[in-house]
């Protein structure tokens, strides 16, 4: 009997060494678009908390002689999987300040407000006092952004809003049906092609090129969540965005991707993050703090918003703002600045 419940807990350390690895590194076994893995590691903080737990429970296990074994072996997968996942989040980084802005700096926001749950005056102070260039809103009707415009005009800081909508003629929809993005005068003149309405599948991302030619392409991003539904269209959404960043081209992208670093190996070039394009959040050492959902602690939460950007363009900050955890959206917004490249 003894000799087959050693056995039985080989077996289960194996089992469970085997799930820790798969949970922990789901891109190394090309899982990481796949139902449940897409969703456990993009929870990545909590799953470090939950391993530490684990190890620290079977620890006390191995207090009882006749467990000692099996439970020091399940320590030992727990305990390597939550370091495994700290030190990713480690490289990543817990947080990141902003550099004083020079001539040629753009700072972007990017903030998923749900709708009319944070107020224009709000989003307008918010930006205004980042300073923002660039303001991506995620489920903002135009209506809202207009008044956001109208409020930063009032504080000194003009903006041009552009939006996309889908199902137009739907009375009272969604403001998940909406991407409004604001672009200040000083960028030059930019307006949203067609081709925004046919990118992402549920809700719209706003490409906005320059009218002359000369600047960036800025891409408003919303892409679906991972629900196990709608994988399919997430996957697809992605592929479209890390389309909008291709070799050679001027490109920044901020938004909602619904997706975190962990998510988009397969769609990264040439070491890049997503695409051509490098996440700021990341560069600057700020890519471990998650921006969603409010209600979790920022270093437990999700990355899932994100502002990428082309070889044209290097990151020299970023910040998660943590202090509008109560303003209504279950997202935090993320500030970066941006400098050309060379």
């Amino acid at each position: 009997m003894e000799g087959v419940l050693r056995v039985l807990g080989v077996l289960v350390t194996v089992v469970f060494a085997c799930a820790t690895a798969v949970v922990t590194w789901p891109q190394f076994f090309h899982l990481e678009q796949t139902v449940p893995f897409a969703q456990i590691v993009s929870m990545r903080g909590v799953m470090v908390g939950a391993f530490a737990l684990i190890t620290l429970v079977f620890l006390l296990f191995a207090l009882a002689r006749p467990m000692r074994g099996f439970a020091m072996s399940m320590a030992l997968v727990a305990g390597i999987g939550a370091i495994a996942g700290g030190l990713i989040l480690a490289q990543r980084g817990y947080g990141d300040t902003l550099p004083p802005e020079t001539e040629s700096s753009v700072r972007v926001m990017t903030w998923n407000t749900a709708g009319d749950a944070t107020g224009a005056e709000q989003i307008a102070q918010t930006a205004v006092a980042m300073n923002a260039d660039v303001v991506a809103l995620p489920e903002t009707a135009q209506s809202v952004g207009e008044d956001v415009a109208v409020q930063m005009r009032e504080l000194g800081r003009p903006m041009w809003v552009h939006h996309v909508q889908y199902n137009e003629d739907v009375v009272d929809g969604p403001q998940s049906w909406v991407t409004t993005i604001l672009i200040t005068p000083e960028l030059g003149d930019y307006a949203v092609i067609d081709s925004s309405r046919e990118g992402t599948s549920n809700m719209p991302s706003a490409v906005a090129m320059p009218v002359n030619g000369d600047g960036p392409t800025i891409v408003a991003v919303h892409a679906v969540a991972p629900r196990p539904q709608y994988m399919s269209s997430w996957s697809s959404d992605l592929r479209w965005l890390a389309d909008q960043c291709p070799a050679g081209e001027n490109v920044i992208l901020a938004g909602d991707f619904n997706a975190t670093l962990d998510h988009t190996p397969s769609l990264a070039v040439d070491g890049a993050d997503f695409g051509y394009c490098r996440d700021s959040a990341a560069a600057s050492g700020n890519g471990g703090v998650g921006t969603w959902p409010t209600d979790v602690p920022a270093l437990l939460s999700t990355p899932i918003d994100h502002v990428m950007h082309s070889e044209d363009w290097e990151t020299t900050g970023s910040v998660v703002l943590t202090n509008l955890d109560d303003a209504g959206s279950d997202h935090r917004p993320l500030v970066v600045q941006l400098e050309p490249a060379g």
